[in-house]
Order: C-alpha cells, then structure tokens, then sequence
C-alpha cells in the first residue's frame, strides 16, 4: 500500500478523481480484511474542521465509482490531541489541511500507530497540512530563515521563524504544499540549502504524489517539484504528472 499526499487545492467533486487511487487501495485493504465496505478513517484539525471532515470524506465518497465506503469522521480542536480510537480497525487513514503546528500536534500521539498501521499495508492519504506532517521532518508555517524573508509573507505582519518538527516519518524528505500557487517553492529551496532539511519535494495545488513499493507516481494537472542538496548549493528538477 501507498502514501497518497496531495498539494491542496483539491476540494470541488472535479477532484474527486485525483483520489481514486487512495480509495481503490483502501477496498483492497478492505477486501482482505473481509469487509465489502472499507472503513476510512477522516481526520481534520482545521479550525473548521467538522465542515472540512465532511467535505473530504464527500470526496472520497465520490472517488470510489459508486462503490460504498464507510467513513469515521473525527473533527479535532487545537490544544486538543486526537485519540486513538479515531484509527482503530479501518481501512485507509485521511487527514486534511488546516495550520500545518495545529494538525502535527493533534496527530503526534498517533504518529506510531499510523507508522505501524502503514508498514501494514495501510494506505495514508495527507492533504496540504497533513502531507506536511508525512515527512520524518516536518516544516512549520514560518517565512524567514535566519531573520531573511524566504516565502510570501504579509507586509504587515511580523516574520516568523521556520522551524522544523518531528512528522510521522513515512517519507524521509521534507514535504511542501501549494507549492506554485502560493511561491513555496523559495522556501523549500532555502531550508535545503541551509541544511534545516536533507532534501524535499514540494507538491502543487490539484496534484498527488503517490510514494510506494514502485516509487514515485504524481497525478493531476501540477508538478511535484524535487529539492536535493549538492555541493555548490541546490538542484532543483520536477516530476511531471
């Protein structure tokens, strides 16, 4: 099974195709299990995250043809860590977007038993934030590197530091989300350079990265653009869908 981690953006039923893949693994997994409906868990820690549960587990509905899935919605809060009844006996794992602090905090007492869940052939799906949170390293929401601006800010809001955060570890390189649509892509190439990180991939809003037994797959209508570190500073190169 894979590591389904989409860019953002994604959020109208148009989309729903771009999580097919994610569904079709969940019945499989669902299917050697001996349950003709696969149990999803969803997760969101968004500060609207009953409304944003709902509207991704709608897309995940719609991205299984027709076929039934059953999903367990959990809408965490900030402050709040999410149980582990939330992923007890399912399928699949999903956790959505929101601020990329709040959904890794949420999610770090689970983050051994999603491991584990995975190295059993569990799939995960993280979208925005919660592709973020894959990473072994996981990047935080600052804008500046060492006091230098490296990423879109507000003019009229004070800088903040990147930090860099124990994620899940199901993916040994740093994760960025609406990587073209929001300019990202300077910042994951200034944590690389300055050695914060090892090496990335930033993921473009409307396009998946799959990571499995096969290597790297993308889909949809961006590009998953790959940072590496080299002796005389950064290689930049993208992986077409």
């Amino acid at each position: 099974m894979s590591v389904h981690l989409v860019g953002g953006g994604a959020t109208s039923r148009a989309d729903a195709p771009l999580y097919a893949p994610f569904v079709a693994e969940a019945v499989l997994r669902g299917g050697a299990a001996g349950r003709a409906r696969p149990r999803i868990a969803v997760i969101s820690l968004h500060p609207e995250a009953g409304e944003k549960a709902a509207a991704l587990a709608d897309l995940l509905v719609a991205a299984g043809s027709g076929g039934e899935i059953e999903v367990h919605l959990t809408a965490g809060r900030p402050g709040e860590p999410i149980g582990l009844t939330a992923i007890a006996d399912v399928d699949a794992i999903a956790v959505g977007g929101g601020v990329v602090e709040d959904v890794r905090a949420g999610l770090e007492p689970l983050f051994g038993e999603v491991r584990r869940l995975v190295a059993g052939g569990v799939p995960y799906l993280g979208v925005s934030a919660g592709a973020m949170i894959a990473a072994e390293g996981s990047l935080g929401s600052g804008s500046r590197i060492g006091g230098v601006l490296v990423a879109p800010e507000d003019p009229e809001e004070p800088g903040v530091e990147l930090e860099i955060e124990a994620g899940i570890g199901l993916v040994d390189v740093a994760i960025e989300a609406h990587v073209a649509e929001r300019g990202m892509l300077s910042r994951l190439v200034a944590a690389v350079e300055s050695g914060l990180v090892g090496g990335g991939l930033g993921i473009d809003e409307r396009t998946a990265l799959i990571v499995g037994d096969g290597g790297l797959r993308v889909e949809g209508s961006g590009s998953v653009w790959r940072v590496l570190p080299t002796d005389q500073g950064v290689l930049v190169s993208t992986i077409g869908a």
